[in-house]
């Protein structure tokens, strides 16, 4: 991977404190079939003396199909300290410490597990309960980081996250990537070149006590246009805060709207309608989501009390950005994007009425 799109936070982040977890999310969109394959990774107290509580795997396949496997065994679990990548092996054929393998020893010994760099996605899982499996293997180019393209990378809650003042940790890996390979889901195999690509971890002690997200890299007509935006209920040294960010790469600019520079507000229904409005000194951001009667798929994310059924997701959402150039005294439409295919998501404890800024 090149060096200058490293993210701050890309290494594993445990420091050998109880009640920790840290998650990883890899999304990849069909743009032909107009499906997504959502892998989301975690692992919770990982030291294995006195508190390991184990590993999972998610994934979120075509339709929104859900696919679960644990991952009991911390001996199979690895981790790089200061670069992406991770894996966690389920069964193996041969006795070997575990690490990141070449793929063609991983696909002969690994009998269930996955191994993620910044350049290479590999996994295989079978569902004991029924015939349900999917294997896929790909390879990724980095194309946005978080940040500009040109320089130093940023951490996506601001320079104090190093600290980890924040609970939880939140970090978008990449931006935006083209991934090409397969996918083998249950019989059926994707072969793909180019596909757009994203990645963001989580890290600390559980997720927000509710959060919403927002994000997207298959706009119609702009291909090389990305959206992430997210809010939540975040502990900070003791005391909680509502927050809320929107970021944006477009033809290797980026665009940002944090709680430092910029006023950020939303308005997000229990489910369904996400609403999102930002204004800097230069630039003025709106975002728009709404489901088309989809329910969603319920997943697990890491809690105080292990992995639990608290976050809702839709992988076929749809979304509207606007984004306007305030420099002069009258504001000016720079960019419009649109897609049906955004991923949408509210979690944590649920709320009844829409839940917008104060």
């Amino acid at each position: 991977m090149n060096q200058t799109l490293q993210t701050p936070h890309s290494g594993f982040q445990w420091n050998g404190r109880r009640h920790f977890f840290e998650g990883w999310y890899y999304r990849l969109t069909l743009l032909e079939e107009r499906q997504t394959f959502a892998f989301m990774y975690s692992i919770q107290n990982p030291n294995p003396v006195d508190s390991f509580e184990g590993g999972a795997a998610q994934i979120l396949g075509p339709d929104e199909e859900y696919f679960y496997r644990s991952l009991p065994q911390w001996q199979y679990f690895w981790a790089w300290r200061h670069a992406l990548g991770h894996g966690h092996w389920r069964t193996t054929s041969v006795n070997q410490p575990a690490r990141y393998l070449e793929p063609d020893t991983f696909e002969r010994t690994i009998l269930e597990g996955y191994q993620v760099t910044a350049t290479l996605h590999q996994g295989k899982f079978r569902d004991p309960g029924s015939t349900r499996y999917v294997e896929w293997q790909y390879q990724v180019q980095p194309v946005y980081g978080w940040g500009d393209p040109q320089g130093p990378q940023q951490s996506t809650a601001g320079w104090l996250s190093q600290f980890q003042m924040f609970e939880p940790g939140w970090q978008i890996l990449m931006a935006h990537g083209l991934a090409t390979g397969w996918i083998n889901w249950n019989g059926y195999c994707y072969r793909f070149k180019d596909a757009p690509t994203y990645s963001e971890k989580n890290w600390g002690s559980a997720f927000p006590e509710q959060w919403f997200w927002v994000n997207c890299n298959a706009f119609e007509e702009k291909l090389t246009l990305t959206l992430t935006a997210g809010g939540g209920i975040r502990r900070v040294l003791g005391w909680t805060e509502e927050v809320a960010m929107i970021g944006i790469h477009y033809e290797d600019q980026f665009y940002e709207f944090v709680p430092w520079n910029a006023q950020v507000d939303w308005s997000v229904d229990p489910w369904g309608y996400w609403y999102l409005q930002a204004q800097g000194k230069h630039y003025r951001v709106e975002l728009v989501g709404y489901t088309e009667g989809q329910l969603g798929t319920v997943v697990r994310a890491p809690t105080q009390n292990g992995l639990n059924f608290v976050c809702r997701d839709t992988t076929q959402g749809v979304v509207h950005l606007k984004l306007w150039d305030c420099r002069s005294s009258s504001s000016q439409l720079i960019l419009e994007g649109h897609s049906k295919l955004g991923c949408l998501e509210v979690g944590g404890q649920p709320w009844s009425q829409p839940w917008s800024s104060a």
